[in-house]
């Protein structure tokens, strides 16, 4: 760019470009700044389902009440209240409940989808940030250089909690794969070292720690909601003048 076109102010072209960042970008931060509220609500549902597993199998007298009948229910393995909120039913002659099965694999799915969302993100990020340096050379901008560059910060520190939340579900995994769910595997440990509940307190840890910083994603990506208002009313101010 030379001297005498930043005299004459940003260009028609570049004018409509920011434009349309502000208003697209905008709209697609409105939905994350939603949506990871949902997914840290459903962790700390799963969460809930492990700490109760958990509680129960630290202090059960394994068998005491479990029965011969096939397909009965598991009475020294289920936790108090949890099959009716959650669905995870142990049963006698079965193996690990179909419920905890799709638990896990909700699991997979989410940190495969935030880590991609992240890494999507910060690449978003480096390219944003090449080209908010460019914008320096309009004074007429001067002003907004701040907002503009903080709208990337937040996004890029949103981006790098994406990535650390698909590690720490990933891990969580890690530690459920620990655990032998079968009826027979989990009698069996229960009645030696109980390391079971340790796998399942550990794992629901990672789960809170992520719900958490999934808040803290949501709250950077809100954070730039009159940030965005600002940059577009002096773009559209410009264009109109």
């Amino acid at each position: 760019m030379t001297e005498n076109e930043a005299r004459f102010g940003p260009p028609e072209s570049l004018l409509q470009l920011i434009d349309n960042l502000a208003r697209f970008h905008r709209e697609h931060e409105e939905y994350y700044a939603q949506a990871p509220l949902r997914q840290a609500g459903e962790l700390q549902a799963r969460s809930r389902v492990l700490k109760a597993l958990a509680d129960r199998w630290s202090v059960v007298a394994v068998g005491e009440r479990a029965s011969a009948v096939g397909f009965a229910g598991a009475e020294d393995l289920n936790a108090p209240g949890l099959v009716a909120e959650s669905g995870v039913l142990f049963l006698e002659g079965e193996g690990e409940p179909a419920e905890l099965q799709r638990l896990k694999r909700e699991l997979r799915q989410v940190a495969d989808d935030v880590d991609q969302t992240g890494s999507w993100l910060a690449q978003a990020m480096e390219q944003a940030w090449e080209i908010a340096g460019s914008l320096a050379a309009y004074r007429e901008l001067a002003d907004l250089l701040g907002e503009r560059h903080r709208i990337i910060a937040d996004d890029w520190q949103s981006a790098a909690l994406q990535s650390l939340i698909a590690r720490m579900l990933r891990r969580a995994l890690d530690l459920l794969a620990e655990v032998d769910f079968t009826p027979a595997a989990l009698r069996a440990d229960l009645g030696g070292d109980r390391t079971a509940p340790a796998y399942l307190y550990s794992a629901s840890e990672l789960l809170d720690r992520s719900a958490d910083l999934m808040v803290e994603s949501a709250m950077l990506v809100h954070d730039n909601e009159r940030r965005w208002r600002v940059f577009r009313a002096r773009v559209r101010e410009l264009r109109s003048a």
